[in-house]
């Protein structure tokens, strides 16, 4: 059973990233699976050229120093030929209205007195990502729901008009991973395109820039080491971080502590071990661009070479070629 993962480039690999997903695709990813860079999706606002080809190798180096099997990685643009054409076949199949519904396209265009095309319709690119691949399984957070949900109504559309091509997927929720917060505000996830950076951890951060922003993250007045999600986010993330690097349990790793410091010393050291083989191998990998490509390059015709006869019979059945 093929399941289809991805990750944007709209900013460097963050410490939510590596520990909510990255890490958990290198340890229970199958043979089967799919894990590409969605370069593409990150073309729906407005982005510099350069900074997202450096952050689209960026993130494929640091999936493989991650563990991701390379036979499953791919990144989304080397497909662009394919994609295009099925995204097309799509479009034909969707409503405008079943694409001006998403949600986030409501939240990203309100109050803007233009936005791009792209913003709208990616959900149907997104659609045409999950099919093309045969995936039946789709991870997903429940703001990515909705877009799945549309994945299932075109497959089982196209299905029904031009006949059998497509697996119809589901979405399901990821195994439970680490809620990782922004340091400087933990009332929001910690994000890789976030403004202000004091409060994000980046893979590739060095370790001493990883202690301090750990040493200066928000906690509170209570000065009382416990966890308590509500009544102490921040310390509460401090601890859901040491736990995800350490594979304890908060509130018992809470009862280890009787101070912040001594806290945010130990949670930052578990962080730089944590990240320092991925970091080392990331910066291994994007000094040797030659193999970079031929690992890039062998990740784009193996995932070719699983969708071309798909592709195939959707143009042939819709009535091209």
């Amino acid at each position: 059973m093929v399941r289809l993962s991805a990750i944007t480039p709209s900013g460097p690999v963050q410490l939510g990233n590596y520990l909510g997903a990255v890490r958990r695709w290198a340890v229970d990813g199958g043979e089967d699976d799919v894990y590409f860079i969605s370069d593409l999706h990150a073309m729906t606002t407005s982005h510099n050229p350069s900074r997202l080809r450096a952050l689209t190798r960026e993130q494929l180096a640091v999936l493989i120093a991650a563990g991701v099997d390379p036979r499953s990685v791919s990144v989304q643009s080397d497909l662009v030929r394919e994609l295009g054409a099925l995204t097309w076949v799509l479009e034909c199949t969707c409503t405008y209205g079943e694409a001006a519904r998403m949600v986030q396209f409501k939240e990203k265009s309100v109050g803007r007195p233009s936005v791009r095309l792209s913003l709208l319709t990616y959900p149907v690119l997104m659609a045409a990502d999950i099919l093309l691949q045969g995936a039946r399984e789709v991870p997903v957070g429940d703001d990515q729901r909705q877009h799945v949900e549309l994945a299932r109504a075109l497959a089982r559309r196209f299905n029904g008009t031009y006949g059998e091509v497509f697996a119809v997927p589901r979405a399901v929720v990821p195994p439970t991973a680490a809620r990782v917060r922004d340091l400087a505000d933990p009332s929001r996830k910690m994000a890789k395109s976030a403004t202000d950076a004091a409060g994000t951890v980046f893979v590739l951060d060095p370790p001493d820039l990883v202690r301090r922003k750990i040493r200066r993250a928000v906690t509170d007045e209570v000065a009382r080491v416990r966890y308590a999600p509500e009544e102490q986010p921040g310390l509460a993330n401090l601890l859901e971080i040491l736990a995800a690097c350490t594979g304890g349990e908060p509130a018992a790793l809470a009862d280890g502590f009787t101070g912040y410091h001594d806290l945010k010393e130990a949670t930052a050291e578990a962080v730089v071990e944590e990240l320092r083989p991925v970091r080392e191998r990331t910066r291994q990998l994007l000094d040797d661009p030659a193999e970079l490509d031929r690992v890039r390059a062998h990740g784009a015709e193996r995932t070719r070479d699983r969708c071309r006869h798909r592709l195939d019979a959707a143009l042939r059945l819709s009535g091209l070629g």
